[in-house]
């Protein structure tokens, strides 16, 4: 997916796309997992639609649940949600940042190969 280090830096058109690319997957995945976290908080919760969406959008963005829980089905659902959308912000903090990372050590590499050689 990535040059090598052997490989010329991407032009910056190709890191856009790259980038753009990358934050769609992005996009994708926390569509996933709001629908996920919605349609729990709905079936295991009993709440209206509008509410396990404010529920599954508070967890998910690390803030917290709005509404009681209070079946016991609807608070495992609540615990293992939080613990899958704590872990899913770093992995999706880590796809948004990596396209940088990765060029900002691929331009490093280039400076470094005419010493190494």
């Amino acid at each position: 997916m990535y040059e090598t280090r052997y490989e010329k830096l991407l032009p910056a058109r190709e890191f856009a796309m790259r980038v753009f690319q990358q934050g769609g997957i992005v996009v994708v995945t926390v569509a996933v997992a709001l629908t996920i976290g919605v349609l729990g908080y709905h079936f295991f919760s009993g709440l209206p639609w509008l509410d396990a969406l404010l529920d599954a959008s508070m967890i998910l963005g690390g803030m917290g649940p709005v509404n009681p829980i209070v079946t016991p089905a609807a608070k495992l659902f609540a615990s293992f949600y939080a613990l899958f959308s704590g872990l899913f912000f770093i992995v999706a903090t880590g796809m948004l940042l990596a396209p940088f990372l990765h060029r900002m050590i691929h331009r490093f590499h280039l400076d470094k190969k005419g010493i190494d050689e």
